[in-house]
Order: structure tokens, then C-alpha cells, then sequence
């Protein structure tokens, strides 16, 4: 379902699955800021917020997420049977659904991978990222959780901790613009998101897999207190990244900023 709101982005609303509500905005904050208020009055699960551009756009650990008008901003209210320890296997249920979108809409010349935890990159360039936020009921449930996804089609920042881009630096058509990928990327999620409330992560886990970035080669752990070398030997049953060290034990890694290794 989809559902004009003033001010809406230019080029018209694209048309989504049954399940989803669109709030289309011209400007916000942030739609997870946004996201996360209407959740807190009641919105439905599949609520999604859509933004021409963001002006306090944000990143994972409060890190700044330049957010220009041509790229894709959106947040998505979702209130999943689940629990709360597994939430976090939606960040890859997002990266999964975004890099189906962008395959069959970009073409050849942009190729799709994805890098743990929560990134997307356009020929091994940082294209878009995903961020989690959620909220636990007082029986220690999940009560809502916010699916916050931003895509680079027109612009990426020069000065990014990892090399970005977008989708028209890597030769994608000017046809692609954002309501077209949105109408693709909420068919995607409407898919895998079944396909992770039926058959739980195992699905999702081996798809994120084909395009994993580093697999099975040498990558820079960096956390905020050390940083680990190895190579990326697997992901486990959670999504947490499994790093093989050089005396052959291995450290499960739940959260860290990873960089090719030597």
C-alpha cells in the first residue's frame, strides 16, 4: 500500500507490497528518528518512512550519514515474532534483499557484495549501509525494531572511513532513481523477510554468503580497544563473524569494523 504525504519526494510514489505503508516526505532529521516516534504511537509493522534527504542523517555508533537528495533514505517499523537476541539477523535479511534489488535493476557493471556486518558495496566500494535500533517490552521481548537503510544512487562521501560510491559512479542508468529502487528493494524484503520469519536465518545466512566481501581471505578486525588480524573463515548461526587466527584457534566476533588484511 502506498500513502502521499506533503511534500512528498519528487517523481512519483512507487507501489509496494500489501504489507507496506508509505510515509513519503520531502525532508527529515532522520527517518529512523522519525521511524522510531511512530512506532512509539503505535504504527504498524511494515510502516516505512521515505525521505528526499535527510539533514541529521546517522550511522552505526552515532557516526554521521551525509544524506543529499538522489540517494535512497528509509526507515521500516517492524514488529516481528521473534527473539530480541535475534533481531539483529534483519541487518542481513536488509543487505540480502538491497543487493537483490540493486542486481536487477543496475545491470552487469555494478557488482553486489556485501560486507559484515551491515554494508552493501557497489565493486567493492562502500553503497549502502544499514542501522538497528529497537526496543524491548518489560517482559525483556522485542516490542519494535527500526530497519534504517541508506543508499548511494547520485552521491557518496569523498572522506568515508572505508572507500564509497554509488550506484551512477559505477555506471548504473540515470533511469535508476530512488522511488524505482524503493518499489524494487520492498519487493525484495517483502520476499526474504518471509523467508526469514518461516525458515528462520539459516536461508538468509547462505544467501549473504554468496556475496560475502572477504571470505575465506585475510581482514583487519578493528574494536575499540584492539585490533585482530586473521582470515574471515565463516559466519556462524547468529551472524556473528568467525576469525581464523594464525595459531588455527578461532574468535567469534559480534561487533567490529572490518578492513582487507594484508
Amino acid at each position: 500500500m502506498t500513502s502521499g504525504a506533503a511534500g512528498a519526494p519528487p517523481g512519483g510514489l512507487p507501489v509496494l507490497p500489501p504489507v507496506f505503508n508509505l510515509i513519503a516526505l520531502d525532508s527529515v532529521g532522520s527517518t529512523n528518528d522519525e521511524a522510531r516516534r511512530l512506532a512509539e504511537e503505535g504504527a504498524a509493522h511494515g510502516t516505512i518512512v521515505w525521505a528526499g534527504e535527510q539533514t541529521t542523517g546517522r550511522g552505526r555508533q552515532g557516526r554521521s550519514w551525509t544524506s543529499p537528495r538522489g540517494n535512497l533514505y528509509l526507515s521500516l517499523v517492524l514488529r516481528p515474532e521473534c527473539a530480541l537476541s535475534e533481531a539483529a539477523q534483519v541487518s542481513f535479511v536488509a543487505c540480502v534483499a538491497l543487493g537483490e534489488a540493486v542486481a536487477a535493476l543496475a545491470g552487469k557493471q555494478v557488482v553486489v557484495t556485501y560486507k559484515w556486518p551491515n554494508d552493501v558495496m557497489f565493486n567493492a566500494k562502500k553503497g549502502a549501509g544499514v542501522l538497528l535500533e529497537s526496543k524491548s517490552t518489560p517482559a525483556g521481548g522485542l516490542d519494535w525494531l527500526i530497519l534504517g537503510m541508506g543508499t548511494n544512487i547520485e552521491h557518496f562521501p569523498d572522506d568515508a572511513r572505508y572507500p564509497a560510491s554509488s550506484l551512477r559512479k559505477e555506471g548504473a542508468d540515470t533511469t535508476l532513481v530512488p522511488a524505482i529502487l524503493l518499489e524494487e528493494l520492498a519487493r525484495q524484503l517483502d520476499i526474504w523477510l518471509e523467508i526469514w520469519r518461516n525458515r528462520g536465518f539459516r536461508d538468509i545466512r547462505a544467501a549473504w554468503k554468496e556475496r560475502a566481501q572477504g571470505l575465506g581471505k585475510p581482514i583487519e578486525v578493528r574494536l575499540p580497544k584492539e585490533t585482530l588480524t586473521g582470515v574471515f573463515g565463516d559466519l556462524d548461526g547468529d551472524g556473528a563473524l568467525l576469525l581464523k587466527n594464525a595459531d588455527g584457534g578461532t574468535r567469534t566476533i559480534t561487533a567490529g569494523d572490518v578492513f582487507p588484511g594484508a
